[in-house]
């Protein structure tokens, strides 16, 4: 085997077992200064904004998994490059461990949540993987050893075939040993356990007031009820997820609470057991994230459960001139929403049901906001443990520091989810049928077009109210030919714009648009 490629496996062998040591301090000092989720959390907070989207737009949902394993096949590759570097000269290879083990508890340490001993788990991993690395590359010495060896001398070297063997099963073990570790740390280091009895014990009061699937809130034409279309309800495992969190925040609702203070007249601190018994309310809100896409699936609507941030707020009195709340979650991530917002009349809460049940953990558990009408980035705060009332000329947030708008209120939008794009229909009556929103304002009316041509009124389902979005239907007749379809919703203002812009700084417009085949 040549020497070069033996010596980047020794390479990536010690640097997984570099990470599985890693692993397992961190399930000690503090899971999330893992150097994979250090790593990962101060790349997303070093992220672009034009980065940042373009990842959402690649990956959806899953762009946490997609940097994870990004994040896995750069180590990789600076770990067998220093393996090569190590073979060479000692004394470089190691100088890049030791640098990337710096990094490692550099962003460790400078995490939100971060403790004293949280570089400890980056710096106990890259002696590991040192001293692992030298034995393998002293392995790596034996199996080149001559192939006959002096007689004069002690026989202690292997033939090459042996020696070769044995390194690769040394570099395996070793390989094996670190992903034992890193799997090893993350189970041992997941509070999740505990924290999953909590939320499986939990019982969720009876709302003061209740809320009830709208009759005829799934479109329909004719009596009819289209199939195809998304729920109206998205059920909780199909709710979208958006978030700066690599490693999903285990917070014990037992130890949890929320502090409300800054510009107020009184601070308040407020427990899970006590907001469990205060005056609870249901209410349906669609939610957003301001990457999505014209015609994208980043839009849920859910019945939530929880208490009007407004009672909160009442009881601290905002002073004059306040006019921003900073609320903080429990991994660091900050989101500026107005107080106007959070002290009128609509259902803006500080919620700890989904549908039902407690929160998911993805979804926040034990508590989140939920603010109908803005995207999430300025009032979703998942993990939420303060709010600090302030004014916008005092403060800002993760994604406002980043470039986005600071306010962020929902745009009027609506899609096509019958026929899909690219689809091949028959000739005749062919039901056209989406989902439209306007959070807050609500949607009054839906048209559709063929081909540029006239605008044409589609049959809306029942309102569930101007927080929630609302499914239509429209009969085209069809004939042969590939045809192009588009959408817009109103809201009491008037239609959404046909203006194309990208999601950056405030969320996208356009006009939903699909192309199909009439045979």
């Amino acid at each position: 085997m040549n020497r070069t490629v033996s010596a980047s496996l020794a390479g990536v062998a010690s640097g997984a077992l570099t990470l599985g040591v890693a692993s397992l301090a961190a399930a000690v000092v503090s899971p999330l200064s893992d150097p994979l989720l250090a790593l990962g959390g101060a790349f997303v907070d070093a992220t672009p904004r034009w980065l940042k989207d373009a990842a959402v737009q690649l990956f959806g949902t899953n762009d946490k998994r997609a940097l994870t394993v990004g994040t896995v096949l750069v180590v990789a590759a600076l770990a067998a490059l220093a393996g090569v570097l190590a073979e060479r000269w000692w004394a470089l290879g190691a100088g890049l461990v030791v640098v990337l083990g710096g990094v490692a508890a550099v962003a460790a340490a400078t995490r939100p949540d971060a403790g004293a001993l949280a570089p400890l788990p980056s710096l106990l991993g890259a002696g590991a993987g040192l001293v692992a690395l030298r034995l393998l590359l002293n392995r790596l010495d034996t199996s080149d050893a001559p192939t006959t060896p002096d007689p004069a001398d002690e026989p202690t070297a292997l033939p090459p075939a042996a020696g070769r063997r044995t390194f690769l099963l040394a570099a395996g073990a070793v390989t094996v040993v670190g992903v034992v570790g890193a799997v090893g740390g993350r189970v041992l280091g997941a509070s999740r356990r505990a924290v999953d009895a909590a939320r499986d014990a939990l019982r969720l009061p009876t709302p003061t007031r209740t809320v009830s699937v709208p009759a005829g809130a799934g479109a329909a034409l004719d009596g009819t009820a289209v199939g195809g279309l998304d729920p109206w309800v998205t059920p909780n495992a199909d709710f979208y997820r958006i978030d700066t969190a690599l490693a999903v925040p285990q917070v014990d609702p037992a130890a949890w609470s929320l502090r409300v203070h800054g510009l107020v007249e009184r601070e308040v601190t407020l427990t899970f057991d006590e907001l469990l018994a205060d005056d609870l309310v249901e209410a349906w809100v669609t939610l957003a994230c301001v990457s999505n896409e014209v015609g994208g699936d980043l839009v849920g609507n859910a019945r939530w459960l929880g208490l009007p941030l407004r009672t909160l707020l009442a009881r601290a009195v905002p002073r004059d001139g306040a006019d921003m709340v900073l609320s903080t979650s429990a991994d660091g991530f900050t989101a500026s929403t107005p107080l106007e917002v959070l002290t009128d009349d609509r259902d803006a809460l500080l919620a700890v049901g989904m549908n039902g049940e407690p929160l998911p953990f993805v979804h926040g558990f034990p508590v989140r906001m939920v603010v109908p009408g803005l995207y999430g980035y300025v009032s979703a705060t998942k993990w939420v443990v303060d709010l600090e009332v302030t004014r916008f000329a005092d403060a800002t947030a993760y994604w406002t520091d980043r470039g986005w708008s600071p306010r962020g209120p929902v745009k009027t939008q609506s899609r096509i989810e019958v026929p899909r794009a690219g689809a091949s229909v028959d000739a005749g009556r062919v039901v056209v049928a989406g989902t439209s929103w306007a959070q807050h304002r609500g949607v009054v009316g839906v048209e559709v077009r063929v081909d540029d041509g006239p605008w044409h009124q589609a049959t809306l389902a029942a309102d569930g109210g101007i927080d929630t979005w609302r499914q239509w239907a429209y009969a085209w007749d069809a004939e042969p030919g590939r045809h192009t379809l588009q959408v817009r919703a109103a809201d009491p203002d008037g239609p959404q714009t046909g203006k194309v812009t990208g999601t950056v700084p405030d969320g996208a417009t356009g006009y939903d648009t699909v192309t199909v085949d009439v045979s």
